[in-house]
């Protein structure tokens, strides 16, 4: 496991000070690097904060008095392997920092299973000294389908942060029993900790109230994959299945309890076609209330009063992401939306007192700055997220809807290259056809770093949302994923829809992108060869039949591999006619295949399979992997490599694109 390490202070004097403004177009180096700030947290009292910032490649947690950010700070740096997710005060002395890693677990080498695992650092932030808070070496029995090892993958699973009781937190894990974790009240400092509630057969995660006592468990059968939800009503000690609760479906999403103490929000169909919000009263047993539905897209999140005991808004995304406060909570955020119109504003943190609070806020064609507010004092800028990209040199998104072949509307977003200043301009565009991963993900009017890559570069960037994608509704999420053929004519759809009007060049057209959009590139090239100039597969999926496989040395990976990928094809034949490796000598454009030995997700095997079928094709294959790389390329070398070697590519092949500033 790696290990956090103390670095001398000074370096990062100029994090807080707002950016310059540059006209130099960015390298592809730049985009390859990590965000300049990962997430920051206020301390309790205010007085100071704390920032995972990027230094070199590497992420270290800075903190410092908020009276004087320039002056005295400590630093401290994490591990070579450390992925940081995320920080939190968990008192005005300590600090939890939660990360991942890759590691390999099993019995023997020639069984190890590559696992993403989660830990906890806790830090006294006088001393900036700490330790790892939970020995995982006392874990779970981890389950694959080759062994079971003893060892605990998820050491950072807060159940409730005990406002309360600044000493402890909540968290859920056991010992040597994967498949029902405890609660227990684990100590910030020491690590030590008590059981609260016992685990339960089927609970992977605890849901308390806003006493901080567990009262809803939810998890999944082993034996088929299917969702179980065990409740027990406040002031009783029987455990009841969802089943016992009229119109609660055990896979209803959950976001708390509110101060009534038997009363939960739920995201919940109710007869529409997308989900919104609503009250659950377990006493009566019904919806008694709705506080959020829009009729065109799915609620996807809420957000909580400075207590914790009340809903105040609801999260959604139109064509970018939105928060709508509920009636009577007109808030500092509404305050910082006012300011920052037409920008995406996301809370972060607020002190105690409810005066300070912290803000990411960024645009299309904005990568953000991390904002300051203290009492009715304007917004302050603490710094940019990406220190290395400008706004100036970023290029303008707009939301538009296609066609498909069928009549259905897409909804898509098209970036242009800075360089193009008027409506006019925009014929015969070079253009990247760039799918999102997942494939059940979905795009939105943000700043997409991958997106402006290619706009910098002078290239038109279309991004559609095909069927398949999250947010519009049950019938439009169906459509999709009961049919991946018709994800990719949506996305063919979208690259002719451009042509017929003119706005890409025919002959200088690409489709690229990253997981599903890796695979998504290479079904196009094979598909449509006359269509597309070249193909760019990054962590591609390449081999879907393998990769269910795979899947299954997982968790509920049986379950999920059937009913994520295998509903979407109509047999072997299909998923075979479906799969690149398979169909690898109809392509004959070049090809830029990457891929990191270490990916988790999409196995580092369908790289390989792909770079040897398509020895058998026409095409010109630019082949790159990253040693140690995952799924995300997390380490900042691998991702600027993947762009230094991206640009040399589409040079390659298109030439120097004349929209290129």
């Amino acid at each position: 496991m790696s290990s956090f390490k103390t670095i001398i202070v000074g370096f990062l004097a100029s994090l807080f000070f707002t950016f310059s403004v540059s006209h130099a177009a960015p390298s592809a180096k730049d985009f390859g690097a990590l965000p300049t700030i990962h997430d920051a947290d206020l301390s309790p009292d205010g007085r100071e904060i704390a920032v995972l910032v990027n230094h070199e490649g590497k992420y270290v947690v800075r903190v410092s008095l908020l009276s004087d950010l320039k002056g005295s700070t400590r630093v401290i740096a994490l591990g070579k392997e450390m992925k940081p997710k995320y920080l939190k005060w968990a008192n005005n002395d300590r600090l939890l920092v939660s990360f991942r890693q890759n590691e390999k677990v099993g019995r023997a080498s020639s069984s190890k299973t590559l696992v993403r695992t989660s830990y906890f650092f806790t830090l006294d932030t006088k001393t900036m000294k700490g330790k790892i808070l939970i020995d995982p070496s006392k874990g779970d029995v981890l389950i694959g389908s080759t062994s079971e090892v003893k060892y605990r993958q998820f050491n950072d699973r807060v159940v409730d942060w005990l406002e309360d009781d600044p000493d402890h937190i909540l968290m859920a894990f056991g010992d040597f029993n994967g498949l029902k974790p405890d609660v227990r009240r684990v100590n910030v400092e020491t690590g030590r900790d008590r059981i609260v509630k016992r685990g339960m057969k089927n609970v992977q995660r605890w849901i308390a109230d806003v006493d901080g006592t567990p009262r809803i468990g939810k998890g999944r059968r082993d034996s088929d994959g299917s969702w179980v939800m065990r409740i027990r009503d406040k002031g009783d000690d029987k455990w009841r299945l969802s089943d016992e609760y009229p119109n609660l479906d055990a896979d209803n999403n959950v976001y708390g309890f509110t101060s009534n103490g038997n009363a939960i929000v739920i995201s919940d169909y109710q007869d529409k076609d997308t989900l919104g919000l609503y009250v659950y009263d377990l006493d009566q047993k019904r919806i008694t209330r709705k506080l959020f539905h829009n009729e065109s897209y799915d609620v996807t999140g809420v957000v909580f009063s400075k207590s914790g005991n009340e809903i105040i808004g609801a999260k959604y995304i139109s064509d970018s992401p939105q928060v709508e406060m509920l009636s009577g909570n007109n808030n500092v955020m509404a305050r910082v939306q006012e300011v920052f119109q037409g920008s995406e504003v996301r809370f972060i943190d607020q002190n105690e007192a409810g005066t300070q609070s912290l803000f990411k806020v960024s645009s299309p064609s904005d990568p953000g700055q991390l904002v300051y507010v203290d009492g009715n004092n304007p917004p302050r800028s603490l710094g940019s997220l990406r220190s290395k990209l400008k706004p100036l040199d970023m290029g303008e998104v707009v939301s538009l809807r296609y066609s498909s072949r069928d009549g259905q509307k897409i909804p898509a977003f098209v970036t242009i290259p800075p360089s193009i200043t008027n409506t006019a301009q925009l014929k015969k565009l070079p253009f990247i056809i760039l799918p999102h991963g997942g494939p059940y993900a979905r795009d939105s009017k943000r700043f997409d770093y991958f997106a402006q890559f290619f706009a910098s570069r002078g290239y038109g960037v279309l991004q559609m949302n095909f069927r398949g994608s999250e947010g519009y509704g049950k019938a439009y999420k169906t459509a999709g994923r009961d049919n991946w053929v018709v994800m990719q004519e949506d996305v063919e759809d979208g690259t002719k829809w451009l042509i017929s009007k003119g706005y890409a060049d025919p002959n200088r057209i690409c489709i690229a992108g990253w997981s599903y959009g890796g695979y998504a590139a290479l079904m196009g090239a094979a598909k449509n060869p006359d269509l597309y100039k070249c193909a760019v597969s990054m962590a591609g999926l390449t081999d879907i039949k393998s990769h269910v496989r795979d899947r299954k040395e997982y968790r509920f990976g049986k379950f999920n591999s059937k009913n994520f990928i295998g509903k979407g094809f109509k047999d072997s034949d299909d998923i075979k006619a479906n799969s690149p490796v398979k169909i690898a000598e109809d392509i004959t454009v070049p090809v830029y295949l990457a891929h990191g030995t270490a990916d988790q997700v999409v196995y580092y095997s369908q790289f390989t399979r792909m770079k040897n079928a398509l020895k058998k094709s026409k095409a010109k294959v630019t082949a790159i992997s990253f040693k140690d790389g995952d799924h995300d390329l997390s380490r900042q070398k691998n991702r600027e490599e993947f762009f230094v070697g991206l640009e040399k590519f589409l040079t390659k092949v298109n030439g120097k694109s004349e929209f290129m500033q």
